[in-house]
């Protein structure tokens, strides 16, 4: 029971914090389990199946590996520095690409810094210099407000050529 009460604390925040997700999912897994045992026991105890305890335990051990796959590719996903999933680089793109001055977006990149900060890098091509402090602001504002993007780190270019990057 307490394991689920503790689960129950973890519940509000596991969709917005991966480690969250994971002390949720021991709580909760450690719940089931416990609960699995009791109930195994008391058909043990009541009918003599001695059966009903590894078949318990298979279905604990399936209901623990469907219920942390998810987090285990959350994970891999962050080690790899992959886009996180909520945030969509193709609506990123057409932001930046609609913004007054700006002819070319390239080397947009997108990765999360932890497991509730998502961080930005990207060059804007903006032949006439144009990219004030107040530009820049607004659009660290709009990437923060919209897609949840943190930090972001804008680098303006009047001439794109001249960066090797540049497709």
């Amino acid at each position: 029971m307490i394991n689920g009460v503790t689960a129950l604390l973890f519940v509000r925040g596991h969709k917005t914090d991966l480690n969250i997700k994971g002390a949720f999912l021991h709580m909760a897994s450690d719940a089931v389990v416990s609960a699995g045992v009791v109930i195994a026991g008391m058909i043990i105890l009541l009918t003599g199946w001695h059966w009903v305890d590894p078949v318990t335990s298979l279905v604990i051990n399936a209901v623990i590996v469907i219920g942390t796959w998810g987090l285990l590719r959350q994970s891999i996903a962050m080690a790899l520095d992959l886009v996180p999933p909520d945030v969509d680089p193709i609506a990123v793109r057409d932001y930046l690409e609609t913004l007054d001055g700006v002819n070319a977006v390239h080397d947009l990149h997108i990765w999360p810094l932890s497991t509730t900060r998502i961080a930005l890098t990207v060059h804007l091509e903006m032949p006439d210099g144009s990219g004030s402090d107040e530009f820049l602001h607004s659009v660290c504002q709009h990437l923060h407000q919209t897609f949840g993007i943190e930090h972001s780190t804008i680098q303006i270019e009047q001439n794109a050529k001249a960066c090797s990057l540049a497709p």
